[in-house]
C-alpha cells in the first residue's frame, strides 16, 4: 500500500519508531517540518535523553521546555522538546499536590530514582504523559495548541514496552491522580489520534524487525501507521539486466562496445573492475527488492525516503520534509 492516507492526516500524535541505525531521529524531524507546512504549528519531542534533536537542527542541547527550532514553507513553525524524566515527574507532583519549594528538596533526595525503583514503569508514564498533554493542550479559544505533535520514540525494540505500560500502570494506581493520568494516557495511545510509524532500511534484519513491531503493536492494540523507507538508492542498471548481472552473467564485450561509442576509452583492469561493480550493484538491488517484498507483508502505507549523499543536516532536513510533502504527508 503506497503513499499516504486520509487516516493518518486525521492522527495528532504520531510515534515515530525504527530498529537502531535506520535514521529514525531524521524522519522524526522531517516528518515535523512535512506536517508544518502550510501554517500548521508541530512539535517535535525526544524522550531518550541522547540530543538527536539538537544535533540535528545544529543547535545548542535543548532545555525541559518547547522552544521554536525551524520555521516551515507557508508560516509553519517546528517546536521542540526534550522531555527530562526528573522534571517531568515535579512538574506532575507540583501539578496535583502543590508541592511549591518541596520540589526542591525531592530533586536533591533523587526523587525520580526513589519513584522509578517503587514503580518501575512509572518513568514511561511520565514521559508519555507529558506527551499526552501536549497533544490535548488548548489554547483560550479552545483550539489545540499545537496541529500535531511527532514523538521521536525509543526504537522497536523496546517501543511497545514504552507505550503500553501506561495500561499496566492504570492497573497497579487504582486510585487518585496517577490513575487518572494512566489512563489519558491510554485513551490516546490506543485511539485514532496516534498513529505508530516505522522506519526501515531495504534490508533483511531491519525489515524482519519491522515486521515484528507491527505484530507486537497489533497485539497491544496500538496502531500501526506508515512504514518509511529510508534511503533509498536507485538502480542504476536496466530492470531486464538485473537478473542475469546479480548471478556475475555480464556482457564484457558489448560493455565495452558502449563505453568506446560513448568516447572512452578504459584499459582491461578498468574494464573488469566496472563489471564488478556492476555484479555488485545488481546483487544489492536484487536484495532491496526482495526486501520490499517482504516489507509489503505488513499491508500498510510506505513512504520512500532518498539517500543522502552530502549527509544530512538542516538543508537535508527540509529536502527530505519537501519529499515528504510530495508523497501525501499534510
Amino acid at each position: 500500500m503506497n503513499g499516504w492516507t486520509d487516516e493518518l492526516t486525521r492522527a495528532r500524535l504520531h510515534v515515530v519508531t525504527g530498529k537502531g541505525g535506520t535514521g529514525k531521529t531524521t524522519v522524526a524531524a522531517a516528518l515535523a517540518l512535512a506536517l508544518a507546512t502550510g501554517g500548521r504549528r508541530v512539535l517535535l519531542v525526544e524522550v531518550e535523553n541522547r540530543q538527536g534533536i539538537a544535533q540535528l537542527f545544529d543547535r545548542a542541547p535543548l532545555p525541559y521546555a518547547e522552544e521554536r527550532i525551524a520555521s516551515a514553507p507557508g508560516g509553519g513553525e517546528v517546536r521542540a522538546l526534550a522531555v527530562d524524566p526528573e522534571a517531568a515527574l515535579l512538574e506532575y507532583l507540583d501539578m496535583f499536590y502543590n508541592l511549591g519549594f518541596a520540589g526542591r528538596t525531592l530533586r536533591r533526595m533523587g526523587a525520580i530514582e526513589f519513584a522509578t525503583t517503587l514503580a518501575p514503569g512509572l518513568r514511561d508514564v511520565l514521559l508519555t504523559g507529558k506527551v499526552k498533554e501536549c497533544v490535548r493542550r488548548a489554547g483560550k479559544t479552545g483550539r489545540h495548541e499545537y496541529d500535531a505533535v511527532v514523538l521521536d520514540a525509543p526504537p522497536t525494540g523496546r517501543v511497545v514496552r514504552f507505550l503500553d505500560v501506561t495500561r499496566a500502570m492504570a492497573d497497579l494506581a487504582k486510585v487518585g491522580p496517577i490513575k487518572g493520568q494512566s489512563e489519558g494516557v491510554v485513551n490516546l495511545l490506543h485511539s485514532g489520534d496516534t498513529a505508530v510509524h516505522l522506519v526501515a532500511l531495504l534490508e533483511e534484519m531491519p525489515v524482519r524487525e519491522t515486521l515484528d513491531a507491527v505484530a507486537e503493536l497489533d497485539a497491544a492494540d496500538l496502531r500501526p501507521g506508515a512504514v518509511f523507507v529510508n534511503r533509498v538508492r536507485p538502480p542504476r542498471l536496466p530492470a531486464r539486466s538485473i537478473a542475469a548481472a546479480a548471478e556475475g552473467r555480464v556482457d564484457e564485450a558489448r560493455l565495452l562496445a558502449g563505453l568506446e561509442a560513448a568516447g572512452l576509452d578504459v584499459a582491461e583492469d578498468v574494464l573488469h573492475g566496472l563489471v564488478d561493480q556492476a555484479v555488485e550493484h545488481a546483487a544489492r538491488v536484487r536484495m532491496e527488492h526482495q526486501a520490499k517484498e517482504l516489507l509489503a507483508e505488513a499491508d500498510l502505507p510506505s513512504v520512500e525516503l532518498p539517500e543522502l549523499t552530502d549527509g544530512v543536516d538542516v538543508a537535508a532536513l527540509y529536502e527530505l520534509a519537501e519529499v515528504l510533502v510530495g508523497r501525501g504527508v499534510r
